[in-house]
């Protein structure tokens, strides 16, 4: 028997409210990732993947429809800690070290536990994203691409069961994004967590993921949900690969599709 989605939405809507008028964002969204999956949101800028991001992180209560994330709400997922969210900027502090950034989150929730077993769990964190030896380095010594790195191991020193990601490389250059491309795949490896990605690069989406869900506009929707047969352990070579060649056109296509249909709405 198959295991259940780790994480299942069913006809989700989400309307704004501004001056009085109501619009709806987000229009009867379903989708479904399996435990240790990798699932990457694309479409066109304002599209509304973030929002469905928030949603399924637990963020924004949906106007309708149902959310659940390892068989809870996603508010109970974020009070049992089952959540870690990336965002676009690492949102460190900028008189902290990348040490205690880290240990950030852990000294909130467990404020009972010794300073020397959050440190210790810090540094594991750092060790896995192979910045050990930047411990005591603050957020402007860094790189853009170590400050990201910096705030996953933030996001996984908790131990969530699931890393919900907004563009997390979108500000970087394009070397470093596929540096930490290379860097995300390794740690969902190693760690087998549920990823969901928001992303604007078809690149990007296609070499990550499993699946790929394309977003359109007015109101956003998810328009298919493409299977990415790219074989792993995924590297350079990949991306030269038909399997590549045959996901990123049919990516394309389905975008230029939704742009089309969101104009003709």
């Amino acid at each position: 028997m198959n295991a259940p989605p780790h994480i299942l939405a069913r006809g989700v809507c989400v309307d704004f409210t501004v001056a009085g008028r109501v619009t709806r964002v987000l229009n009867d969204v379903s989708l479904s990732v399996p435990k240790g999956g990798f699932v990457s949101l694309i479409g066109p800028s304002g599209c509304g993947k973030s929002t469905l991001l928030k949603v399924l992180a637990g963020l924004l209560p949906p106007t309708a429809g149902d959310v659940s994330v390892a068989g809870v709400t996603p508010i109970e997922a974020v009070r049992q800690r089952r959540i870690g969210i990336v965002f676009q900027e690492a949102t460190l502090l900028p008189w902290k070290n990348a040490l205690d950034n880290v240990a950030l989150l852990m000294e909130v929730a467990h404020a009972g536990r010794g300073n020397d077993e959050i440190r210790g769990r810090a540094s594991d964190m750092l060790r896995l994203v192979g910045l050990e030896r930047a411990a005591e380095k603050r957020p402007a010594q860094l790189s853009g691409g170590m400050r990201q790195r910096v705030s996953i191991a933030r996001a996984l020193a908790l131990d969530p069961e699931v890393l919900m990601m907004d563009e997390p490389f979108g500000a970087l250059d394009a070397i470093t994004r596929e540096e930490m491309s290379d860097f995300l795949l390794g740690i969902w490896e190693r760690t087998k967590k549920t990823i969901v990605l928001v992303t604007h690069s078809i690149d990007e989406a296609a070499f990550l993921s499993r699946e790929v869900h394309v977003m359109a506009s007015n109101p956003a929707r998810i328009i298919e949900a493409l299977p990415i047969g790219l074989p792993y352990p995924r590297n350079e070579e990949s991306y030269a690969a038909p399997e590549f060649a045959r996901a990123t056109a049919r990516l394309r296509r389905l975008l230029k599709e939704g742009h089309r249909q969101a104009i003709a709405a």
